[in-house]
């Protein structure tokens, strides 16, 4: 039996009606839809996966909005998937809702994801490399920027796959839009396509004649290019072939097949059932789930990786969604988008950019202006000449960030039903478009978000990322900046594993993470991670495989490294209400083993393992800070004992010298050494007798690192002036070894202090005893505190830091009490 070689548009008796199509086009969509309404076939034959025939009712839901996407993953590894993604001006949606409104049957018919995913799978353990998504099996692992682990969709298109070249060549892919655009003196083809195609008006003479000739096109690249010498296509369109030869002998009324171009040949090609099902003989199967999920425009686009994306999926939507006057409706939308930016954008900037539109698609022989043209006229006219908005242009309209909808009803995991609830709860929308989210997690449903979000990332479903808080900060405020990607539906189908809840599946998740972390720093910033995502049920795990852990590392800084992360946990119970007493325990014991072991480990440290250690002992000095005075077992208050730490390792000189200057400042800052032992110690590395690479780290540790040691220099010329009698004395020969560390000590200055700093030194040092009146010369600085002019911006400090408040708070709780 074979499939009667006729062409399109003969009607119902005259075979299938093939309406090959370039997908997400919209004049595609518009053709395919006037096509149907000429045909009026009896079923709609549509490539795409045969196990979402059951989700096409859905695509009638009144809550269903494109773009949206079929996604198809394996049961048993939902990492592996593959997405078919569709939008409001593609082809197949306007198939499938033709259908759907004329109570005409449709049915998908390219090769069923059960063995594309698994075809994908056996070619991964083979070592084979994914093809772009362009016209190839939709299971297929392809390049660009889609989530690990997932195999985007590889959306069929016109063009087809690479052809092999002669003598072991690399393979080649054959762009049909390219050939036909070259052979129709075209250097660009999306310029062809946009004259040949989207400016043709629908409805205009015979509705089948665009895709008569479209077919007679692809019949002759098919027949120089081949298949492109890829089996895999030949499978697909056996398949198909059997299935339209299935839909012919059961509907009479006739068989419409809505499909890639590039496919429309092989479809109409003479073959037997033997020979085709021969094809399909021995295909790998693995079990598979399918569902809708929303998508966006953006990830419609080439440049998010979609191999048969189109450049500009926004102005697509326009052209399709316009009734009339396109280009006068595009420049109003680009106007309303640069005046909300704060762009004088007037009427007559409108009328000028059409007017000019129109004008460059005259001189450039174009039947209407195309999307070059209208941007074109919108950079000379609203953008006056500048790339700035016009990327702005680009960015909000031409790729656009519209994000579909699917109904509730749609087929999901548990685990996807119950995130969908919770957004629904907190009033926290899925949106394609990146914004911040600024949280206070004094008030309970801000709270509640907080908690979901960093549930989430401890699932690896990256909806929000932390960002830096803007004014206060303060653990009771979190910024997050949120952006909901198509990829997320693959997450939280592979979180699905751990639990039906959020809760349950982080709870999960956290203790399998504590169980396989490799060092100790991963299980405590996994600690610090339970309590802002607010899993008691997992912190008990965590902690003892913590205690474990901390027992057993000897390496100080690994120690070092892990404190840090256990005392910021240890704030969150003020604010959460989280029960942190285990905490402080293994806290303060880790803090001890650090004391214990930090001297001896800096000792005899080249120069980058100093400057490590010196980044750990910065840590450690803010956690024991924040640590306040917890007993460490035995030895009195941590911060007593720190300081004592800090003391030997300044006064030992087999510590490099960029410890021992930074623990001379950290207890000159916290008020456990007098400016004048400060400057004695300062003066005996600075003397002759030290090596200028050795005083210069010194330096290094005690005004570098950003630690407001310009400042000091500023306040103390004592110091100042040791500074400047030892770079001044230091031998030629040494100096160039010295400066590489000096440079990057001053640079670290902001740009006022370094200009007071080479003014003091400008002006030479001052007398002695006469540090205070110099100073008082200095603008800014009297030679005492102005105690009246401190005392003045203590209400905006206590403002700032939210004092006031808790103060009404706790007076609140007392008269409640």
């Amino acid at each position: 039996m074979t499939i009667e070689e006729r062409p399109a548009g003969r009607g119902a008796g005259a075979g299938p009606v093939l309406l090959g199509v370039r997908h997400h086009g919209p004049g595609s969509a518009r053709a395919v839809r006037a096509a149907l309404e000429a045909a009026r076939p009896g079923v709609v034959l549509i490539e795409g996966p045969p196990e979402a025939d059951a989700l096409i009712p859905l695509a009638a839901d009144e809550e269903m909005r494109p773009p949206v996407a079929l996604l198809a993953h394996a049961v048993d590894e939902p990492g592996r998937s593959a997405f078919w993604p569709l939008a409001e001006f593609s082809p197949e949606w306007v198939a499938l809702r033709w259908a759907l409104e004329h109570g005409v049957p449709a049915r998908f018919i390219d090769l069923p994801a059960t063995h594309t995913l698994a075809w994908g799978q056996r070619e991964d353990e083979e070592g084979a490399r994914g093809e772009s998504p362009l016209d190839g099996d939709p299971a297929q692992p392809a390049d660009g920027d889609h989530a690990p682990g997932t195999a985007p969709a590889r959306e069929p298109e016109l063009e087809p796959e690479p052809e092999p070249e002669p003598d072991g060549a690399d393979e080649v892919r054959i762009d049909p839009l390219g050939v036909l655009a070259d052979a129709a003196g075209y250097d660009d083809p999306e310029r062809w396509w946009e004259d040949v195609v989207e400016h043709r008006g629908a409805g205009q003479g015979d509705a089948l004649a665009p895709f008569t000739a479209l077919e007679e096109a692809m019949a002759a690249l098919r027949e120089t290019y081949g298949s492109g010498g890829h089996d895999r296509d030949l499978v697909r369109e056996a398949y198909m072939r059997l299935q339209l030869r299935s839909a012919q002998r059961e509907f009479e009324d006739g068989v419409a097949v809505v499909c890639g171009a590039w496919h429309v040949p092989a479809l109409r090609q003479k073959t037997t059932v033997a020979a085709d099902k021969a094809l399909l003989k021995g295909l790998p199967k693995v079990k598979t789930d399918m569902t809708w999920v929303p998508w966006t425009h953006r990830r419609l686009s080439r440049v998010s990786g979609y191999g048969a994306g189109i450049d500009s999926p926004g102005w697509y939507g326009h052209l399709f969604s316009a009734p009339d006057r396109p280009v006068e409706r595009w420049m109003t939308k680009v106007a309303g988008l640069l005046r909300a930016e704060d762009r004088i954008v007037s009427s007559a900037h409108v009328i000028e950019a059409v007017r000019l539109a129109e004008t460059l698609a005259a001189m450039r022989g174009r039947p209407l202006p195309g999307l070059s043209e209208s941007t074109d006229a919108v950079r000379a006219v609203m953008c006056e000449g500048s790339d700035v908005p016009l990327a702005l242009v680009h960015d909000r309209l031409v790729v656009g960030d519209v994000l579909g909808e699917v109904p509730s009803t749609a087929p999901a995991v548990p685990l996807q039903r119950d995130l969908t609830r919770l957004q629904r709860r907190l009033r926290l929308k899925p949106e394609a478009l990146e914004r911040e989210l600024e949280l206070d997690l004094r008030k309970e449903n801000d709270a509640a978000r907080s908690r979901l979000l960093h549930r989430l990332r401890l699932l690896g479903i990256a909806w929000g990322e932390p960002a830096a808080s803007r004014g206060s900060t303060g653990t009771f405020r979190e910024t997050w900046r949120l952006r909901w990607e198509p990829e997320l539906s693959v997450r939280v189908a592979e979180a699905g594993v751990w639990g039906t809840t959020v809760l349950s599946a982080a709870t999960a998740k956290a203790e399998a993470d504590a169980v396989t972390a490799e060092g100790l720093a991963d299980v405590t910033a996994l600690a610090e991670r339970c309590l802002l995502a607010e899993l008691p049920d997992a912190l008990p795990t965590v902690m003892r495989i913590l205690a474990d852990r901390a027992a057993l590392d000897s390496d100080v800084g690994h120690l070092a490294q892990a404190l840090p992360a256990l005392v910021r946990s240890l704030r969150y119970g003020d604010v959460r209400g989280t029960d942190t007493g285990a905490l402080g325990e293994v806290a303060a014991g880790l803090a001890e083993r650090v004391f214990v072991g930090l001297p001896p480990a800096c000792a005899a440290l080249d120069a980058d393992a100093a400057e490590e250690m010196r980044r750990h002992v910065d840590a450690v000095h803010g956690a024991v800070g924040l640590l306040g005075d917890a007993p460490a077992a035995g030895h009195g208050h941590l911060r007593a004992r720190w300081q004592s730490v800090l003391r030997v390792l300044s006064g030992r000189d087999t510590v490099p010298g960029v410890i021992r200057g930074r623990a001379v400042r950290l207890l000159l800052d916290d008020g456990e050494l007098a400016q004048d032992e400060a400057a004695r110690l300062m003066g005996l590395v600075l003397s002759p007798g030290t090596p200028p690479a050795d005083a210069a780290a010194w330096i290094e540790g005690f005004v570098g690192g950003g630690s407001g040691g310009g400042m000091l220099l500023v306040h103390d010329e004592r110091l100042l002036g040791l500074v400047d009698a030892w770079l001044t004395g230091v031998p030629a020969e040494a100096f160039t070894d010295v400066l590489p560390l000096l440079r990057r000590t001053f640079s670290a200055y902001e740009p006022g202090v370094r200009r007071t700093l080479g003014e003091l030194v400008r002006r030479g040092p001052a007398a002695p005893g006469a540090a205070t009146a110099a100073g008082a010369a200095i603008p800014g600085f009297a030679a005492e505190l102005d105690t009246a002019r401190a005392d003045a911006v203590l209400p905006v400090v206590r403002l700032l830091l939210g004092l006031d408040e808790m103060d009404t708070r706790n007076d609140l709780v007392g008269v409640e009490r």
